[in-house]
């Protein structure tokens, strides 16, 4: 499942950047969602939403076209079964080395929003 959010890209004037609605990610199944140019993979797992970087970064295949691990929040690409920790985005096996970009969320309501600052930035 893809979603093309309707606004333009990232604004540094915002601190938190509208996502999606929480109805549009199933439990358990990640979701490719792109504002602007950035592209992100968001799993919905309980009350928790996850978002990272949707591109695994072994081989640049879309991490949303694979499978959630839920009982150890990891998230695997389908091409090469490079696994990743959706909380840290730590590559946690070969072939990947490389960690994701893993992006701060909340929900408020009905609606999830971004921080599209990276995790350790300000």
């Amino acid at each position: 499942m893809a979603i093309a959010n309707q606004h333009s890209g990232p604004t540094h004037t915002k601190e938190w950047e509208l996502l999606c609605r929480v109805s549009e990610l199933k439990n358990g199944e990640p979701t490719r969602i792109e504002i602007g140019d950035l592209k992100l993979s968001a799993s919905k797992i309980d009350e928790s939403v996850y978002v990272v970087s949707d591109m695994c970064t072994h081989a640049n295949y879309s991490l949303s076209d694979g499978p959630l691990h839920l009982e150890n929040l990891r998230i695997e690409c389908w091409k090469h079964g490079a696994q990743f920790c959706l909380s840290t985005g730590a590559a946690l096996n070969l072939p990947a080395t490389r960690p994701l970009d893993t992006f701060p969320t909340e929900i408020r309501g009905e609606d999830v929003y971004i921080h599209l600052s990276k995790k350790g930035q300000q």
